[in-house]
């Protein structure tokens, strides 16, 4: 009989964590002037504008299996270039297995002057019949919410700061290693 009041206890315990957890956002950044989600910085990256375009094409080669059908826009003379492209999210299970939900259709733009270049990566939307952009993920009175946006929503988040991590470090000029035998 004193069991009850520690196991009730500790259920109360669990509920609130688990009620915790559900209530968090994910922080994604909103542009103020087009209300889209958009990741957006300027980088300082020593070259000029052809060398910081060519680097980043060779990113683009590097991270995207059909680069040609990626990239709509290429303008070395404007220093322009401009992916659109998908990605997968999934749902995880308690056992951890991954079923797949959708694919997630976005827009990088890169703009590049001397010694800087600029990303955006904006447009985002669930590959559907129509048109249906994230930002209904955020509004919790649309009829279509679902808690599960949230880890959706966590999902977009990792993989663009994972390719803003990986642009980074691919426009970083090599160091050329003399061949010294």
């Amino acid at each position: 009989m004193k069991k009850y009041p520690a196991i009730i206890a500790f259920s109360m315990v669990l509920t609130c964590i688990s009620l915790t957890g559900r209530a968090q956002t994910v922080a994604v950044p909103i542009d103020s002037n087009t209300k889209l989600i958009t990741y957006k910085e300027v980088v300082q990256q020593e070259g000029d504008m052809n060398k910081l375009y060519n680097t980043a094409i060779a990113w683009i080669n590097a991270n995207y299996k059909n680069p040609n059908e990626a990239t709509t826009v290429r303008e070395p003379e404007n220093g322009k270039l401009v992916i659109r492209h998908r990605f997968k999210i999934y749902n995880t299970d308690t056992k951890g297995q991954k079923t797949d939900v959708g694919v997630i259709i976005y827009t990088l733009k890169l703009e590049f002057k001397p010694n800087k270049y600029r990303y955006i990566f904006t447009d985002f939307s669930v590959e559907a019949t129509s048109k249906f952009p994230l930002e209904r993920w955020l509004d919790k009175k649309d009829p279509q919410y679902s808690p599960a946006n949230e880890e959706y929503l966590k999902q977009v988040n990792t993989w663009v700061y994972d390719m803003i991590a990986s642009l980074k470090k691919g426009m970083v000029p090599k160091v050329a290693v003399p061949d010294q035998w």
